[in-house]
């Protein structure tokens, strides 16, 4: 089994298995253990033996717990790797998954570092993120597992990274905190298509300059802060200016890539999902976001 203790006593080792150091991990433990006790208080399932009967407990303490959950968004183990490393059946190593999952979404909910998953209206972003002065819009996406069926193939199937792969839309602040996040959608959806119907950018006050990229072409008719480059004219060329306007804003727009590759440290929403329970890797990629923003706050 792996000595815990000495990796959460070491920050080198400790980020290259939870993404955290020891500061931001002891930070995490506090709020972790109260919404995991709460979720063992509202258990449903009641217990069939007095507690210490059955087979001993191998993530007896609470730092273990929250290792354990970390160690699974960062490394991304197979569930047989995982019962190797944890001495425990590989059976209980995906429980412990889908048992620590939500509690770990809980605390960084209650850490108010979770992204939004829709913005209904003008007033809740200016209640949610008073301090924000410009946004930028993207999408990104991650591998998935070729789907047997032909027709999920061709719904699945990236154009853009010519593999099947899963998308979300998301908004983030030039300090590369991810404010809202869209439900996955499958890989060969348009990234316009997704912004019409979850509308982003019509929750964003027009005082707020929202940058975006050419795959949002169209959305300009509607919106009067979007910024988008120019695009080149057919049997044209763009004129310096443009191309150097073109520039600036690539310059800006590149801190929203920095954003995706801060939460892809991850590797559970970097490799190829692999997991079979469904809509599971919408809230991977919804935890891996706030981590991400939990990160950048005890990191300032």
């Amino acid at each position: 089994m792996l000595n815990i203790d000495k990796i959460l006593h070491q920050d080198r080792l400790l980020r290259a298995t939870t993404g955290l150091n020891r500061k931001a991990f002891l930070s995490l433990l506090t709020k972790f253990e109260e919404a995991y006790l709460v979720s063992a208080r509202g258990s449903k399932i009641p217990r069939k033996r007095k507690r210490g009967a059955g087979r001993k407990a191998r993530l007896t303490q609470m730092k273990e717990k929250l290792f354990y959950i970390l160690f699974y968004f960062k490394c991304y183990p197979t569930f047989d790797l995982a019962s190797v490393l944890f001495d425990f059946d590989r059976s209980q190593a995906y429980r412990w998954v889908q048992r620590l999952q939500p509690v770990l979404e809980k605390t960084l909910g209650e850490k108010k570092v979770l992204p939004l998953r829709k913005l209904s209206s003008i007033d809740e972003f200016i209640e949610h993120f008073p301090e924000v002065k410009k946004v930028i819009v993207d999408g990104t996406e991650r591998p998935i597992c070729r789907p047997k069926d032909k027709d999920k193939q061709k719904e699945n199937y990236s154009g853009k990274k010519k593999r099947h792969t899963s998308k979300n839309l998301a908004a983030v602040t030039k300090n590369k905190r991810i404010l809202v996040l869209t439900p996955s959608t499958k890989g060969k959806t348009h990234d316009k298509k997704i912004h019409d119907q979850e509308d982003i950018i019509g929750g964003i006050p027009d005082s707020i300059p929202v940058l975006g990229d050419l795959g949002f072409q169209g959305v300009q008719k509607q919106y009067v802060n979007i910024h988008l480059p120019h695009k080149k004219p057919k049997g044209g060329e763009l004129t310096p200016l443009q191309k150097q306007e073109n520039r600036e804003l690539s310059q800006e727009r590149v801190l929203c890539e920095n954003a995706f590759a801060g939460v892809k440290r991850y590797r559970a929403v970097s490799d190829i999902y692999r997991n079979r329970v469904a809509k599971f890797d919408d809230k991977l990629m919804f935890t891996c976001c706030g981590l991400w923003n939990f990160y950048l706050e005890e990191a300032a």
